[in-house]
């Protein structure tokens, strides 16, 4: 049996199947999404969204669905499910599932009566195109196999409807069809291995529903465009190859490039393969520059997330060919200090006082591996030196160092920490002044930027930057604990300390350098641990706190006013997992263990084989958000290598 694998009974309950939801993207970032079931249930789901650069920076929905129809005797079984208005699915294929397995690539298996059908899909890895194979298991009768395209041709943050200003026309290709709904986007192509006819009768679908999007309050019906259909014959034990994408290729490959694709698939056999195979989804790269993207389906490359991530989705694969190209394509993109942290190019929003600090935090990760510190420092110096004068001379969104050696952060309106949903124009949790994660990644960051300095004996750079370090400790602690309670405060502004029990503090013992002595370290992690840790990561607010919100649910506002108050991020269970294990050493071990095992259970819920976005704070802790996220695939990743590494330790 297949690691990841669900039977009928589990397939056709629509409650259990349409809750469980399919990823694969690319190099180029596109992908295809759906339902275990085959039912779209987000605007965000298709099995071809790829980029169309000359159009926008997002993703686009260029063919939204393709229904099977078995014909038997004149009898036709479809094969799709589609829902309407009012809890109405039209066609209810789901009724003929039989299993769904994911290794190495999903196949879904269909029973109508004697016959059986397969359907197994594979995104390709570096072009804009999903190949999916078709295979009659079996069949007492001669057999037709229909397929009827859903195109829908526009962004993934929009909706379409029927109109007239569409392109109904097509153009003949090889064993297929291509068509473009619009002009200035790229031309479909639909193929096949063998033969195929092709029959043109254009048609609108109207009041597609998506349930997912109704829940989250936002518009949830669309008109979906059917060009026509295909038909052809297909035997007992035969297998056709078809073929989607933005050009057209001969025919005569599929079947190979089916099995090339297939090949390169990390096998999902386990649960540490499971979190290999997602994390090559998030590396996006062209001639010009390697990128992470933040998650799937609506995320894209977030700088916060991309040197959160990057350690765990290249380094421990010993993929430093990557490690580096992401770091080349992020330095490129330093504006002053700062760098991007949502967007790119001259769509770029560079209002993170962390994201720059981090960056000191990846490169750390590659010294620990590589320990090449005199070449790190050459090659990023001048970029290190760049952030910190910055941050102390001072520049944009009032970042600045204090004459105490502190980073102080924040202006009216703006969410320039981590913690940074904005609702109604104003930060649900603005964090302004002195973020205690903030400071602890400036101290961080001084005190390995020293080490750099000091391999390359940089002595200007050591005598204008030690001072600053050896005062900062004493700084933070005054700042930042208090003896009677014991553990960190959130955030200080003036003479006001916010106190809120937040896992920002976490980052003050799990850095490599700490402005902590051990028994306040113990102290933090022991508030940390009995108040925000769950089997999912950690809480953003314990649950005693008035503000604390135990369910992300509702519309956007609601969903919002809860993401930072008590909602759990699975990333944090790394430096958490890091904490712990500099504290206790191998004492600690069941501790990280269980939390990394606690993951495994996730793999059949929500994005399959991903670990999602975020988990409600009370339990059970069901999977909210985006189904795949990058920093929490890296960070599981890393904390398996620090189970290992611990293990291995004398």
């Amino acid at each position: 049996m297949s690691y990841i694998s669900f039977n009928k009974k589990q397939l056709v309950n629509l409650e259990f199947a349409l809750n469980r939801e399919l990823v694969r993207s690319n190099r180029s970032g596109g992908y295809a999404s759906t339902t275990i079931a085959g039912c779209n249930t987000r605007k965000y789901h298709g099995l071809l969204v790829v980029p169309q650069p000359w159009l926008d920076s997002d993703n686009h929905v260029l063919l939204s669905n393709l229904d099977e129809t078995i014909i038997q005797h004149g009898t036709e079984f479809n094969l799709g499910v589609r829902m309407y208005p009012n809890g109405v699915y039209e066609p209810r294929g789901h009724k003929y599932l039989l299993s769904f397995t994911a290794e190495p690539i999903p196949r879904i298996v269909y029973q109508v009566g004697g016959v059986v059908f397969s359907k197994e899909m594979v995104f390709a890895e570096s072009e804009s195109r999903i190949l999916i194979r078709y295979t009659l298991i079996d069949a007492h009768s001669k057999t037709t196999l229909r397929l009827k395209p859903f195109l829908a041709f526009r962004n993934v943050h929009q909706l379409t409807k029927a109109n007239y200003n569409m392109n109904n026309k097509f153009q003949e290709a090889e064993n297929g069809v291509s068509w473009q709904m619009y002009g200035g986007y790229s031309r479909l192509f639909m193929q096949t291995s063998k033969k195929v006819e092709y029959t043109h009768i254009p048609d609108w679908y109207y009041d597609v529903s998506y349930i997912r999007e109704a829940s989250r309050g936002f518009p949830a019906e669309e008109d979906l465009f059917v060009p026509g259909f295909f038909e052809m014959p297909i035997k007992k034990g035969e297998s056709i190859i078809v073929s989607i994408g933005l050009e057209e290729k001969s025919a005569v490959g599929f079947k190979k490039q089916f099995l090339a694709e297939t090949k390169k698939r990390v096998p999902r056999d386990t649960f540490e393969n499971c979190l290999l195979n997602s994390a090559e989804q998030f590396i996006v790269k062209d001639k010009r520059k390697t990128e992470v993207m933040a998650g799937f389906p609506w995320f894209g490359t977030w700088g916060r997330d991309t040197f959160i991530a990057l350690p765990g989705l290249s380094l421990l694969r010993n993929d430093l060919k990557t490690f580096k190209a992401v770091v080349e394509t992020m330095t490129a993109n330093l504006q002053g200090p700062l760098f991007p942290n949502i967007g790119r190019n001259n769509q770029s929003d560079y209002a993170s006082v962390d994201a720059p600090l981090w960056f000191f935090w990846t490169l750390q990760q590659y010294a620990a591996k590589k320990e090449h510190k005199l070449e790190l420092w050459k090659k990023y110096g001048k970029k290190l030196k760049t952030i910190l004068d910055g941050y102390r001379e001072g520049t944009e969104f009032n970042i600045r160092m204090l004459d105490n050696g502190l980073i102080l952060a924040g202006m009216k309106g703006m969410a320039l920490t981590w913690m940074d949903v904005v609702s109604h124009g104003r930060p649900v949790t603005p964090r302004t002044g002195l973020a205690v994660e903030v400071n602890a990644l400036w101290y961080n960051a001084v005190n390995f930027a020293l080490e750099l300095a000091e391999a390359a004996s940089d002595k200007q750079f050591i005598k204008s930057w030690k001072p600053v370090a050896e005062d900062m400790a004493a700084a933070f602690v005054g700042n930042f604990w208090d003896d009677k309670k014991k553990y960190l405060a959130d955030y200080t502004d003036g003479d006001f300390k916010d106190w809120s029990v937040r896992p920002n503090m976490l980052f003050a013992v799990s850095l490599p350098y700490s402005p902590l002595d051990e028994e306040k370290q113990v102290a933090v992690m022991a508030v940390v641990k009995s108040e925000l840790l769950t089997s999912k990561g950690l809480r953003s607010l314990a649950p005693k706190n008035p503000l604390y919100k135990g369910m992300l649910l509702g519309n956007q506002d609601e969903r919002d006013q809860a993401y930072h108050q008590g909602t759990v991020f699975p990333w944090l269970a790394g430096h958490f997992g890091e904490a712990w294990l500099k504290l206790y050493g191998k004492g600690g071990l069941q501790l990280v263990e269980d939390i990394f095992n606690g993951f495994e259970e996730t793999l059949l819920e929500a994005g399959i084989g991903n670990i999602s976005e975020v988990y409600d704070g009370d339990p059970p802790h069901h999977a909210r958000g985006g189904i795949s996220q990058a920093w929490n695939v890296a960070e599981l990743l890393r904390l398996k290598n620090m189970i290992e590494a611990m293990k291995q330790k004398k």
